[in-house]
């Protein structure tokens, strides 16, 4: 039979880990590409959660403490999941931040669709103008029409060219889109 390492179970991997929290900490450790505004972004809630967030969450633990037994105190135990909560989203900001490359805007170039550039496109089966900046993940927002560089949308216009058409896999089928003008 085949000795183990202390910690380990019977498949050899660690005993209370799992695989899914041990492939989100590893997504984390990778290089994050950002535009100066979203990095911007990252560091004014880092700013936000440590300097207003994190004092409301320990008061509220203090609060919790002085009512009395912590075994069968509610508010207690919802103020220190709060308070996990709240160090895990400072961490990865931490760690985003520290692992933050900044995109060039200069080196863009508009004669193709690339990240950081502004696409008009024409919806050919309705005609429909529509304008998407294509970002990285961290920074998509719909509704200010930034698409992230991994939706369906964005891979099938990257690469592309004024007066190109692009055909983009949907969930609602197959689209195709008339690149009309490329910009940053």
């Amino acid at each position: 039979m085949k000795g183990r390492a202390e910690g380990e179970d019977e498949k050899g991997e660690q005993k209370g880990k799992s695989k899914t929290n041990e492939k989100n900490y590893i997504q984390y450790m990778a290089t994050t590409y950002l535009t100066a505004e979203g990095l911007q972004k990252l560091k004014d809630e880092l700013s936000f959660l440590e300097s207003v967030e994190r004092p409301r969450v320990i008061a509220a633990i203090a609060e919790a403490r002085d009512k009395g037994d912590l075994s069968e105190n509610a508010e207690y135990d919802a103020a220190k999941e709060e308070q996990g909560h709240l160090e895990t989203r400072i961490a990865i900001l931490k760690s985003k931040i520290v692992d933050a490359r900044i995109i060039d805007e200069s080196s863009v170039n508009t004669d193709e669709v690339q990240i950081l550039t502004r696409v008009r496109v024409r919806n050919k089966r309705n005609g429909a103008e529509k304008v998407y900046q294509i970002v990285t993940e961290g920074e998509a927002n719909i509704a200010e029409g930034k698409i992230a560089s991994t939706t369906p949308i964005a891979k099938g216009l990257l690469g592309k060219k004024v007066g190109d058409v692009a055909q983009v896999n949907v969930p609602a089928g197959m689209l195709e889109f008339e690149i009309l003008e490329i910009s940053l």
